[in-house]
């Protein structure tokens, strides 16, 4: 872990040159990912929601919460404190891994991926981002996989506006269409 931690100072310092911010805690870092599935047709069968649990904490290391529905929706079948979706929320160097996992190793194995767009970011530094298929992580062995789940991951940084964000991104070697 040391060896990463010493690339991001060099990449703070390069960040600071290019969004040329004289003093070096004003640079944007990475502060959180979010990770968030909805259970969606599945929120009735108790085994398929264990196993989408015990998927989404082997993806991100951590395990997930379960989020319960504030009210009763009779045209999409969900009472009150039903299961709706998992959430994960990764910080300091369980953040740092998922992330290089993330870039290095599960998005060159998305089928016919370019990269991600730049209207992804939310106007505050922010981006969120879809995965459809929860299967390109290594960490899931294809034969044991019953249902295909996908979820959104949200990269939160410290940055004020979107242009400090992709540049934070873009030196972190996240895929950006050109």
């Amino acid at each position: 872990m040391s060896a990463s931690i010493q690339e991001l100072f060099n990449i703070s310092d390069q960040l600071a040159k290019n969004l040329e911010i004289p003093h070096k805690l004003a640079v944007p870092k990475m502060t959180k990912i979010v990770v968030n599935a909805g259970i969606g047709s599945i929120k009735e069968d108790n085994k398929a929601i264990e196993k989408m649990k015990k998927d989404l904490s082997l993806i991100t290391g951590q395990a997930p919460v379960v989020r319960l529905s504030k009210k009763a929706i009779a045209s999409f079948k969900i009472r009150k404190g039903m299961p709706v979706g998992l959430s994960v929320t990764l910080r300091k160097n369980i953040m740092m891994e998922f992330y290089d996992r993330l870039v290095n190793i599960a998005m060159p194995r998305i089928k016919d991926f370019r990269g991600y767009s730049k209207k992804s970011f939310d106007g505050q530094g922010n981006i969120t981002i879809g995965i459809k298929d929860h299967i390109i992580f290594p960490e899931i062995s294809v034969e044991n996989v019953e249902n295909i789940f996908g979820f959104d991951i949200t990269i939160a940084t410290s940055a004020t506006n979107d242009k400090e964000g992709y540049e934070l991104l873009k030196l972190m070697n996240f895929p950006f269409l050109n």
